[in-house]
Protein backbone atom coordinates (compact mmCIF):
# COMPACT_ATOMS: atom_id res chain seq x y z
CA UNK A 1 0.00 0.00 0.00
CA UNK A 2 1.42 3.36 -1.05
CA UNK A 3 1.48 6.07 1.60
CA UNK A 4 -0.47 9.11 0.39
CA UNK A 5 -1.08 10.81 3.72
CA UNK A 6 -3.49 10.58 6.62
CA UNK A 7 -6.72 11.70 4.98
CA UNK A 8 -9.55 12.55 7.43
CA UNK A 9 -7.46 11.23 10.34
CA UNK A 10 -7.85 14.32 12.53
CA UNK A 11 -11.61 14.29 11.94
CA UNK A 12 -11.74 10.68 13.12
CA UNK A 13 -9.70 11.56 16.22
CA UNK A 14 -12.07 14.44 16.95
CA UNK A 15 -14.92 11.92 16.80
CA UNK A 16 -13.13 9.76 19.36
CA UNK A 17 -12.93 12.73 21.71
CA UNK A 18 -16.69 13.16 21.44
CA UNK A 19 -17.44 9.43 21.69
CA UNK A 20 -14.68 8.08 23.91
CA UNK A 21 -15.93 4.59 24.60
CA UNK A 22 -15.13 1.12 23.29
CA UNK A 23 -18.64 0.56 21.95
CA UNK A 24 -18.42 3.55 19.59
CA UNK A 25 -14.92 2.58 18.52
CA UNK A 26 -15.85 -1.00 17.71
CA UNK A 27 -18.86 0.21 15.74
CA UNK A 28 -16.52 2.44 13.72
CA UNK A 29 -13.56 0.08 13.45
CA UNK A 30 -13.76 -0.02 9.64
CA UNK A 31 -13.30 3.75 9.53
CA UNK A 32 -10.39 3.47 11.98
CA UNK A 33 -8.67 0.95 9.75
CA UNK A 34 -9.27 3.09 6.65
CA UNK A 35 -8.19 6.45 8.06
CA UNK A 36 -5.67 5.48 10.76
CA UNK A 37 -4.39 1.90 10.83
CA UNK A 38 -3.75 1.16 7.16
CA UNK A 39 -2.16 4.56 6.40
CA UNK A 40 -0.03 4.16 9.55
CA UNK A 41 1.31 0.84 8.32
CA UNK A 42 2.11 2.32 4.92
CA UNK A 43 3.77 5.29 6.60
CA UNK A 44 6.01 3.07 8.74
CA UNK A 45 7.21 1.19 5.66
CA UNK A 46 7.97 4.31 3.60
CA UNK A 47 9.35 6.47 6.41
CA UNK A 48 11.38 3.51 7.63
CA UNK A 49 13.06 3.18 4.24
CA UNK A 50 13.99 6.87 4.32
CA UNK A 51 15.28 6.74 7.90
CA UNK A 52 17.55 3.80 7.11
CA UNK A 53 19.47 6.18 4.86
CA UNK A 54 20.23 8.20 8.01
CA UNK A 55 20.63 5.34 10.46
CA UNK A 56 20.68 1.79 9.04
CA UNK A 57 20.10 0.14 12.43
CA UNK A 58 16.68 1.65 13.14
CA UNK A 59 13.65 -0.62 13.39
CA UNK A 60 10.54 -0.07 11.28
CA UNK A 61 7.88 -2.73 11.75
CA UNK A 62 4.28 -1.79 10.84
CA UNK A 63 2.60 -3.67 13.68
CA UNK A 64 0.83 -2.71 16.90
CA UNK A 65 3.25 -2.79 19.86
CA UNK A 66 6.14 -2.43 17.42
CA UNK A 67 6.32 0.83 15.46
CA UNK A 68 2.61 1.42 16.09
CA UNK A 69 0.79 1.99 19.37
CA UNK A 70 -2.52 0.46 20.38
CA UNK A 71 -5.60 2.66 20.48
CA UNK A 72 -6.79 1.44 23.87
CA UNK A 73 -5.32 3.29 26.82
CA UNK A 74 -4.04 1.27 29.81
CA UNK A 75 -6.30 2.87 32.43
CA UNK A 76 -4.76 0.69 35.15
CA UNK A 77 -1.64 2.82 35.10
CA UNK A 78 -1.30 5.92 37.22
CA UNK A 79 -2.51 9.14 35.65
CA UNK A 80 -5.52 11.41 35.60
CA UNK A 81 -6.70 10.49 32.09
CA UNK A 82 -8.94 7.45 32.41
CA UNK A 83 -10.57 7.70 28.98
CA UNK A 84 -10.41 4.27 27.33
CA UNK A 85 -9.39 5.47 23.86
CA UNK A 86 -6.44 7.56 22.74
CA UNK A 87 -7.09 10.61 20.59
CA UNK A 88 -3.53 10.87 19.28
CA UNK A 89 -1.60 8.48 17.06
CA UNK A 90 2.01 7.65 17.87
CA UNK A 91 4.70 6.07 15.67
CA UNK A 92 8.17 5.05 16.83
CA UNK A 93 11.33 3.92 15.06
CA UNK A 94 13.68 2.68 17.80
CA UNK A 95 17.35 1.90 17.39
CA UNK A 96 18.79 -1.27 18.84
CA UNK A 97 16.18 -3.98 18.41
CA UNK A 98 12.78 -4.67 19.95
CA UNK A 99 13.82 -6.37 23.19
CA UNK A 100 13.02 -4.39 26.33
CA UNK A 101 11.00 -1.18 26.51
CA UNK A 102 10.87 0.59 23.15
CA UNK A 103 10.48 3.95 24.91
CA UNK A 104 13.88 3.48 26.55
CA UNK A 105 15.65 3.21 23.22
CA UNK A 106 16.97 6.16 21.25
CA UNK A 107 14.21 6.62 18.71
CA UNK A 108 12.79 8.66 15.91
CA UNK A 109 9.29 9.41 17.18
CA UNK A 110 6.17 11.31 16.24
CA UNK A 111 2.57 11.62 17.23
CA UNK A 112 -0.30 13.57 15.77
CA UNK A 113 -3.67 14.69 17.04
CA UNK A 114 -6.21 17.32 15.98
CA UNK A 115 -4.04 19.81 17.89
CA UNK A 116 -0.48 19.15 16.75
CA UNK A 117 2.13 17.11 14.95
CA UNK A 118 4.87 16.37 17.48
CA UNK A 119 8.25 15.19 16.12
CA UNK A 120 11.15 14.10 18.35
CA UNK A 121 14.30 12.01 18.74
CA UNK A 122 16.02 10.60 21.82
CA UNK A 123 14.41 9.33 25.02
CA UNK A 124 11.91 11.61 26.73
CA UNK A 125 12.41 10.13 30.20
CA UNK A 126 15.03 7.74 31.52
CA UNK A 127 14.32 4.75 33.72
CA UNK A 128 16.98 4.16 36.37
CA UNK A 129 19.34 2.04 34.23
CA UNK A 130 19.25 4.63 31.43
CA UNK A 131 19.60 7.51 33.89
CA UNK A 132 22.64 5.86 35.46
CA UNK A 133 24.17 5.28 32.02
CA UNK A 134 23.46 8.90 31.03
CA UNK A 135 25.12 10.30 34.12
CA UNK A 136 28.07 7.97 33.70
CA UNK A 137 28.40 9.15 30.08
CA UNK A 138 28.41 12.87 30.93
CA UNK A 139 30.85 12.49 33.83
CA UNK A 140 33.48 12.68 31.11
CA UNK A 141 34.05 16.39 30.48
CA UNK A 142 34.81 15.98 26.78
CA UNK A 143 31.58 14.06 26.15
CA UNK A 144 29.59 16.49 28.30
CA UNK A 145 30.86 19.55 26.46
CA UNK A 146 30.26 17.88 23.09
CA UNK A 147 26.67 17.06 24.05
CA UNK A 148 26.16 20.67 25.09
CA UNK A 149 27.52 21.81 21.72
CA UNK A 150 25.13 19.47 19.90
CA UNK A 151 22.18 20.83 21.88
CA UNK A 152 23.20 24.42 21.14
CA UNK A 153 23.36 23.68 17.42
CA UNK A 154 19.98 21.94 17.46
CA UNK A 155 18.28 24.81 19.29
CA UNK A 156 19.88 27.31 16.89
CA UNK A 157 17.99 25.55 14.09
CA UNK A 158 14.67 26.16 15.82
CA UNK A 159 14.18 22.91 17.72
CA UNK A 160 13.40 22.57 21.41
CA UNK A 161 15.03 20.46 24.12
CA UNK A 162 12.93 18.80 26.82
CA UNK A 163 12.91 20.62 30.14
CA UNK A 164 15.31 19.75 32.93
CA UNK A 165 13.82 17.40 35.50
CA UNK A 166 15.94 18.10 38.57
CA UNK A 167 16.97 21.20 40.53
CA UNK A 168 19.99 19.84 42.40
CA UNK A 169 23.13 18.39 40.87
CA UNK A 170 23.41 14.64 41.45
CA UNK A 171 26.32 13.08 43.29
CA UNK A 172 29.57 13.47 41.39
CA UNK A 173 28.63 16.78 39.72
CA UNK A 174 29.52 20.25 40.99
CA UNK A 175 28.75 23.79 39.88
CA UNK A 176 32.29 24.46 38.69
CA UNK A 177 32.15 21.76 35.99
CA UNK A 178 31.70 22.90 32.36
CA UNK A 179 28.18 22.17 31.04
CA UNK A 180 27.20 20.72 34.42
CA UNK A 181 23.52 21.60 33.95
CA UNK A 182 23.27 18.57 31.66
CA UNK A 183 23.23 16.49 34.85
CA UNK A 184 19.82 18.00 35.72
CA UNK A 185 18.02 16.21 32.90
CA UNK A 186 15.93 13.09 33.52
CA UNK A 187 15.72 12.37 29.79
CA UNK A 188 17.43 13.64 26.67
CA UNK A 189 15.36 14.48 23.61
CA UNK A 190 14.75 17.26 21.12
CA UNK A 191 11.41 18.01 19.49
CA UNK A 192 9.45 20.26 17.18
CA UNK A 193 5.71 20.93 17.08
CA UNK A 194 4.09 21.43 13.68
CA UNK A 195 0.59 22.03 12.33
CA UNK A 196 -1.40 18.76 12.14
CA UNK A 197 -2.67 19.54 8.62
CA UNK A 198 0.77 18.49 7.36
CA UNK A 199 -0.17 14.82 7.82
CA UNK A 200 -2.68 14.98 4.97
CA UNK A 201 -0.01 15.27 2.26
CA UNK A 202 2.06 12.10 2.23
CA UNK A 203 4.98 13.33 0.12
CA UNK A 204 5.27 16.63 1.99
CA UNK A 205 5.07 14.85 5.35
CA UNK A 206 7.85 12.39 4.49
CA UNK A 207 10.11 15.15 3.13
CA UNK A 208 9.51 17.40 6.14
CA UNK A 209 10.14 14.66 8.66
CA UNK A 210 13.30 13.51 6.90
CA UNK A 211 14.78 17.01 7.07
CA UNK A 212 13.88 17.35 10.77
CA UNK A 213 15.27 13.93 11.68
CA UNK A 214 18.43 14.67 9.71
CA UNK A 215 18.93 17.85 11.74
CA UNK A 216 18.31 15.95 14.98
CA UNK A 217 20.49 12.95 14.09
CA UNK A 218 23.57 13.97 16.15
CA UNK A 219 21.54 13.82 19.36
CA UNK A 220 19.92 10.56 18.29
CA UNK A 221 23.35 9.00 17.92
CA UNK A 222 24.56 10.21 21.31
CA UNK A 223 21.51 8.83 23.10
CA UNK A 224 21.96 5.54 21.27
CA UNK A 225 25.56 5.38 22.48
CA UNK A 226 24.28 5.94 26.02
CA UNK A 227 21.75 3.12 25.60
CA UNK A 228 24.56 0.72 24.67
CA UNK A 229 26.16 1.38 28.03
CA UNK A 230 23.07 -0.01 29.73
CA UNK A 231 23.45 -3.28 27.81
CA UNK A 232 27.08 -3.56 28.74
CA UNK A 233 26.32 -3.65 32.47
Amino acid sequence: MEFTGFKNATEFLESIRKNNNKEWFEANRDEYEKTILNPSKAFVVEMGEHLMALEPTIEAEPKINKSLFKMYRDVRRMGENKEPMKSKIGVIFPQGGWSGCRLQKSSFYLHFSPDELFVAVGVRWFNKPMLDAYRDYIKNEKRRVELDRVLDKITSMGYSIIAKGYKKYPRGFTSDMPSVDLSLYKGMATYKILEPKLIQNGELLIDTLYKIYEDMLPLQQIVYEISLRVKEK
